[in-house]
C-alpha cells in the first residue's frame, strides 16, 4: 500500500526568469533580495535570526529548494574517517553509522543531483561521478599549480553542476554568480532535481506554510502540526509520521517551540541537547593578485579544485583535526570593487581606477573550510523578544569560536598564502574569519544510540517520539572539514529508506 506524503514549505516556488543574472543590476540584487542572509533579505517567507552573540552569521534561504537555490554547489562527501573522530583523535563522538552505510545513498544522490567530477581522488574511496569535471579555467589551474609546486594533494572538485546536458538540464555556460541562483538551470537545486520526480510519484507540496509547532497526542506521540498559511491563518494538519527538514537552526527552533505537558522542555528534548552543539564551518578567505589575466568570475565560483593536504590531525600543527581548501575565482565588477575598498587595496580618489584595474580579473584564491568540533555551549535557543511576522519566537544563536578553530584558521591562512605565492601571486591577502559564512548549520539535534547524549537514533528517529524523524544537518554528530550538503542528502535518502523498510513495525 502506498504512503500519502505532504510537504509544508514556508517559502514559494522560485522561477529562473526572476534570478539576478537576468537583469543588468544583477550584483545589486544578489546583495539584496537574493542575499544569503535572511536578516538582509527580510522577505515575507524569512524569519529573523538573532546572531548578535556569534562571530559567524547564519545563512539560509526559504523556498522550494531551500538553500540549494543560493549555494555554490561544491559537493564533497565526508571521508570514512569523518565518522570516527572519537576513535581516531579522542575528541567529540563517533557517529553510529559509517561511510559504508551511506555509500549507496551518496551514489544515488550523485545521480539525482547530477554531479560532475573526476574518479580516483586518493583522499576518498573510489567512486565515479556521473559527469566529467567542470573545466578548471585559468583560476583553477593557477591555484592547482601552487599546490603542485609544493607537492600538496589537490583534485578537481566534485560539483553539483552539469558539465554536459543532463536529464533535461542544460550544461553550465560559465556565467559565474552561482550563489545568487542559476538562471541556466545547470546548477542542481532540489526544486529542479528531486521535486519533479517526487511530484510525479504523488508527493504533495503546499507552499507559504510556516509551521508554528508540532502537536502531540496524550501518549506523547506526534500527531501533526499547527501552521500559518500564506494569509496568516492558523491551520492544523494531522499526520501519522512527522519529518523535519528545517536546517540546523530551524529544526531546534521548532522543537523548542513545541512544548506540551508531555514534553515541557520542547519536543524530543529529554536529553536537554536540542539546540546544543551547534557547529558551523569557520571559513578563512585567502586571495592572491596575479599579473596575468585570470578571466575574473567566469566559471562556477567555488568549483575548481579542492585540497585535503591538511585534513587529518597532525600534532605538530598544534590543533586537532583539520581543514580542506576550496579553490575560488574572482567576483563581478561591483563586488570586486567593494571588496578591494574594504580590504584597503583600492583607495577613494587618486589612484582608484589603477588600483581597481590591478585587481579585477587578476584574482584567484581559496577558502579554508575548517572542522568545527561540537560544544554544548554553542546553542540555538528561542529569543525572548524577537519573533517572525506570525509571532513565532525567532532563534537566537550563541556561538564562541574555539581556540582549536583559531589555530586551524591561522594555519590555513599561512599555508594558503604559501600556495598562492608558489603559484606566482605578486601579493596575497587574507581574511582569517569570514563573518558572513554560516552556510553550514549542523549538530543541534544530534544522532546517537545513547539517549542521554543524542536526540535521534542511528536512523533519524527521535528517541522520545517514535513517529518523529529529522533529516537535516541538525543530526550531524561532527562537522568534518568539507561542505555538508552531499552528506545531508545521503542521510535523508538513508532515513527515508529505513522508514520504508520498517514501516510495518515503525512504532514498536
Amino acid at each position: 500500500m502506498g504512503t500519502s506524503v505532504l510537504c509544508l514549505e514556508q517559502g514559494p516556488w522560485m522561477h529562473q526568469k526572476d534570478y539576478p543574472t537576468n537583469f543588468l543590476d544583477w550584483e545589486s540584487r544578489a546583495m539584496g533580495p537574493f542575499a544569503s542572509n535572511p536578516n538582509v533579505r527580510r522577505l515575507a517567507q524569512d524569519y529573523p535570526v538573532n546572531d548578535s552573540a556569534s562571530p559567524i552569521q547564519p545563512l539560509m534561504f526559504n523556498a522550494v529548494g531551500g538553500s540549494t537555490i543560493l549555494w555554490a554547489a561544491h559537493f564533497p562527501r565526508f571521508t570514512p574517517g569523518d565518522f570516527r573522530v572519537k576513535s581516531t583523535d579522542g575528541v567529540a563522538d563517533d557517529w553510529p553509522i559509517g561511510y559504508q552505510t551511506l555509500e549507496p545513498f551518496y551514489a544515488t544522490n550523485d545521480r539525482m543531483m547530477g554531479v560532475a567530477g573526476l574518479a580516483g581522488d586518493p583522499a576518498y574511496p573510489y567512486h565515479e561521478p556521473p559527469m566529467a569535471p567542470l573545466p578548471l579555467g585559468a583560476t583553477g589551474n593557477i591555484v592547482a599549480s601552487g599546490f603542485e609546486k609544493l607537492g600538496w594533494h589537490w583534485w578537481p572538485s566534485d560539483s553539483a553542476i552539469a558539465s554536459r546536458d543532463y536529464e533535461g538540464r542544460a550544461a553550465c555556460i560559465n556565467l559565474g554568480p552561482c550563489t545568487s541562483a542559476c538562471s541556466q538551470g545547470a546548477k542542481a537545486s532540489t526544486d529542479i532535481t528531486y521535486w519533479p520526480v517526487a511530484q510525479r510519484k504523488g508527493v504533495q507540496l503546499r507552499t507559504g506554510c510556516r509551521v508554528k509547532e508540532i502537536t502531540v497526542r496524550a501518549d506523547g506521540m506526534a500527531d501533526g502540526v499547527l501552521y500559518y498559511d500564506q494569509d496568516g491563518v492558523l491551520q492544523e494538519q494531522k499526520a501519522e509520521i512527522v519529518v523535519l527538514a528545517c536546517n540546523g537552526i530551524g529544526t531546534p527552533r521548532l522543537l523548542l517551540n513545541s512544548k506540551s505537558p508531555q514534553h515541557p522542555d520542547g519536543l524530543a528534548n529529554s536529553s536537554g541537547l536540542v539546540g546544543k552543539n551547534l557547529m558551523f564551518h569557520p571559513y578563512a578567505l585567502i586571495r592572491g593578485i596575479f599579473d596575468e589575466p585570470l578571466n575574473g568570475r567566469r566559471g562556477p565560483g567555488g568549483c575548481t579544485v579542492w585540497s585535503h593536504e591538511f585534513y587529518k590531525s597532525d600534532p605538530s600543527r598544534g590543533f586537532i583535526r583539520g581543514y580542506s581548501y576550496e579553490g575560488t575565482r574572482g567576483a563581478g565588477p561591483a563586488q570586486e570593487a567593494l571588496w578591494g575598498m574594504a580590504a584597503g587595496l583600492v583607495p577613494w580618489g587618486e589612484g582608484h581606477h589603477e588600483a581597481y584595474a590591478r585587481l579585477h580579473g587578476h584574482i584567484a584564491g581559496m577558502v579554508a573550510i575548517t572542522e568545527d568540533l561540537p560544544e554544548e555551549t554553542n546553542t540555538v535557543t528561542l529569543d525572548p523578544e524577537l519573533t517572525d511576522s506570525n509571532g513565532v519566537p525567532a532563534p537566537k544563536v550563541t556561538y564562541t569560536l574555539s581556540e582549536n578553530s583559531k589555530k586551524m584558521l591561522a594555519h590555513a591562512v599561512e599555508r594558503g598564502k604559501e600556495a598562492l605565492s608558489a603559484a606566482g601571486a605578486v601579493e596575497t591577502w587574507a581574511e582569517p574569519l569570514l563573518r558572513p559564512a554560516g552556510w553550514h548549520l549542523m549538530g543541534t539535534a544530534r544522532m546517537g544510540t545513547d539517549t542521554a547524549r543524542s536526540v535521534v537514533n542511528e536512523w533519524g528517529r527521535a528517541h522520545d517520539v517514535k513517529n518523529l524523524f529529522i533529516i537535516d544537518g541538525s543530526i550531524f554528530v561532527t562537522s568534518a572539514g568539507v561542505n555538508p550538503t552531499s552528506t545531508i542528502q545521503a542521510l535523508a535518502l538513508y532515513i527515508a529508506d529505513r522508514i520504508k523498510q520498517n514501516i510495518g513495525n515503525l512504532f514498536d
